[in-house]
């Protein structure tokens, strides 16, 4: 019987932090942001994540400070329940689940409502907001197109063409609007709204990038505005700081302009912010102002336009593909990011640690124009190099391909380019690995061009001179285009998928060693068997198989009908992970290539096709894990034979062709030692984990 019901999914990372303005408390010591199901908290002197308030059970979609206690805040969430909490020690103080609102049956389903709700004085944790009312019909649903201007005393909302303020005493609207446009190309449409702090004078920007302040609205006919433009493209925010002296506007320019109120033509400018401004925030003693961007960061800047820290979340960029990637020294995850940069983000501290320029070309925000994009990264065993690829197709022209290997830089803890490589296959390149094997420092990559090549570094020990890299060693079978490789543990085989049929390879003399005969259908994944499991071959196929070659017997050992879209090893344990696509689902499947039946499976783990997956060491050992979850902590005290007195008696029977280096099974014992979870990405980051639930 399969056990599962002590593993469950988790988020660790990569949430919007983006999605909804921030909030900085009253000593501005800290910032608050809704990320996910959770609300972050951060230092706004060190940028570091202090911790998160965790309850909801759906997206956050709104936090804002307590006016009453200013070591409390509200949050509310998707999940029909606002909460507060004393943000400082991370406690849930009180649950208040919304009573549901009555809404005119004549109302479309698609349209938002603003409503009232009025927060119960109770002791106790849990009481249920009844009292509902609502206020305004038909809003945007954008949080940033709603105000309250004078202490309260009104709220502005914008939508489309309108603007609607209505007064909490006289219980009275009044709509204002504005004409599509007399000019060719004017676009009046509101885009955002944030009303003065102490006088009666509403801001509103447009689609146009104009700002329009708006004064004498409390009647009809006699409203005035002005308009202030600087923008070339739409005003996304708005934000009066707290004295209302000044008001602060950002757009798609990653300029942060600071109107002066009384002045309004004069202006003051923030530039390079690096990416799109979306919603700007003031902390309530006007000292820090904060600004998140389109890329997943947060900005936080001194009142006199300095940049202070920046809070980097995951950058979700175009597409990953670069696969998931961890880098060996920071265990950070490596993929994809701004556009030519790849960024190596910590899932531990949930931040990124940087990002590292690969095309080293200015990015032209322009659609349609061809640029290079990075499609494929692999680091070594001790993440002494980084291997890339990027690509660039014009119109009507030829695929340009460069290949560059990076080498670490102690000094500067990062990686400087070694060699480039223009053009170095004829056509895309489908796969790239480096050479676990200690001894030789090699690169190979698959293309499909009909050939696969090994990249040698060039041995300068002698010299002061740095090495560089070379091709050594050009491959092919039977001019069959190869889709897939992968190397053994040890680095003595290298086994490349041309097509319907897998060949093995020695690296060290480059000779043909087999080829493994497979039932029918394209192979699409390779992957070696590790530790006791080693002499195991598996590969995927078009025709949904799954199967697996003894090395020892060159025959296939066994072969299922999966529909696997991916498949991944542990690199420190023999497990092996399958990720089936079924009735528009993800089903996983962890299992060890030498027994029939998976350790571990989940049905139905998320919605559509899991894209991308990797094992990650966890930063620290669980305190106790039982036999059953063993794939997601192997306990150096559970089992009493350690794991290399398991792999003698494997070994000694084990023919030399295949037997690791000795090197190796030292490393080996060492990375035993570690422990591993696995994360995978449909579009998000998300991680299994075992968790005793009696604990708890």
């Amino acid at each position: 019987m399969v056990e599962h019901a002590e593993i469950r999914m988790v988020r660790r990372g990569g949430s919007k932090i983006n999605f909804r303005e921030p909030v900085i408390t009253n000593d501005s010591r800290f910032l608050l942001c809704a990320a996910g199901e959770s609300v972050n908290v951060y230092s706004t002197s060190t940028e570091e994540f202090v911790h998160d308030l965790q309850g909801h059970t759906d997206l956050v979609t709104g936090v804002v400070l307590n006016p009453s206690n200013h070591l409390q805040v509200y949050s509310c969430s998707a999940d029909g329940t606002v909460r507060l909490w004393d943000f400082m020690d991370g406690i849930l103080i009180k649950v208040l689940p919304h009573a549901k609102c009555h809404v005119d049956t004549h109302l479309s389903r698609s349209l938002f409502q603003l409503v009232a709700v009025h927060l119960p004085r109770s002791g106790d944790q849990e009481v249920e907001a009844r009292e509902l009312s609502a206020v305004l019909c038909d809003v945007s649903p954008h949080p940033g197109a709603v105000s309250f201007g004078r202490e309260g005393e009104y709220i502005a909302a914008t939508k489309g063409l309108q603007l609607e303020v209505f007064f909490f005493k006289k219980q009275k609207s009044y709509r204002f609007s504005l004409k599509s446009g007399m000019k060719k190309g004017v676009k009046n449409a509101f885009t955002c709204v944030s009303c003065h702090p102490k006088e009666d004078c509403i801001a509103t920007g447009h689609a146009d990038g104009k700002i329009r302040l708006w004064r004498n609205f409390n009647q009809k006919k006699e409203y005035t505005y002005t308009t202030l433009h600087w923008h070339h493209g739409a005003v996304n925010t708005l934000c009066f700081t707290p004295e209302g002296t000044n008001l602060l506007s950002g757009g798609i320019e990653s300029v942060l302009v600071h109107w002066h109120y009384t002045q309004e033509n004069q202006k003051d400018f923030l530039p390079r912010l690096g990416a799109a401004i979306t919603h700007i925030a003031v902390s309530p003693d006007g000292s820090l102002f904060c600004t998140s961007h389109s890329d997943n960061k947060i900005t936080i800047i001194q009142s006199c336009v300095k940049v202070s820290a920046i809070i980097q979340g995951l950058v979700k960029g175009d597409g990953v593909w670069t696969d998931l990637i961890i880098d060996p020294r920071s265990k950070a995850l490596v993929l994809n990011g701004k556009p030519g940069h790849l960024q190596f983000y910590s899932l531990h501290r949930d931040k990124q640690l940087y990002n590292l320029d690969i095309v080293q070309q200015e990015y032209i925000n322009e659609e349609g124009l061809d640029q290079f994009e990075v499609v494929k990264a692999a680091f070594d065993a001790r993440g002494d190099w980084l291997a890339t690829v990027e690509e660039r197709r014009k119109k009507g022209a030829e695929l340009e391909i460069n290949l560059k290997l990076w080498a670490y830089d102690k000094l500067t803890q990062s990686f400087v380019l070694n060699t480039t490589v223009t053009a170095p296959h004829e056509d895309r390149i489908t796969g790239m690995f480096f050479s676990p094997s200690p001894e030789t420092t090699m690169l190979v990559t698959t293309s499909l061009d009909d050939h696969f090549k090994a990249w040698l570094l060039a041995d300068h020990s002698d010299t002061k001179a740095e090495g560089f890299w070379s091709c050594d060693f050009v491959g092919g079978y039977h001019l069959l285009k190869p889709g897939c490789c992968s190397y053994s543990a040890d680095g003595s085989l290298l086994a490349v998928g041309f097509q319907e049929v897998v060949t093995v390879w020695s690296p060290a003399s480059w000779e043909l060693l087999t080829t493994l005969s497979q039932p029918p259908g394209a192979i699409r994944d390779l992957c070696f068997g590790r530790l006791s499991c080693s002499k195991y071959l598996l590969g995927t196929s078009t025709k949904n198989q799954l199967c697996c070659w003894n090395l020892l017997t060159c025959s296939l050992e066994w072969s299922t009908p999966m529909d696997v879209s991916l498949l991944q090893a542990d690199p420190l344990s023999e497990n092996m992970a399958a990720f089936c696509s079924q009735s528009g689902s993800s089903d996983l499947f962890v299992f060890k290539p030498s027994e029939p039946r998976p350790l571990y499976s989940q049905k139905a783990l998320c919605t559509g096709k899991v894209q991308h997956a990797v094992f990650a060491p966890r930063d620290q050992m669980l305190e106790s894990c039982e036999e059953r979850t063993q794939w997601l902590n192997r306990s150096q005290t559970s089992a009493q034979l350690t794991p290399l007195s398991r792999s003698l008696p494997q070994l000694l029977h084990t023919p030399a062709h295949v037997l690791p280096s000795a090197s190796f099974l030292c490393a080996m014992f060492v990375r035993s030692l570690l422990v591993s979870s696995l994360f995978i990405v449909p579009d998000k980051i998300m991680v299994c984990e075992y968790v005793d639930i009696e604990s708890q």
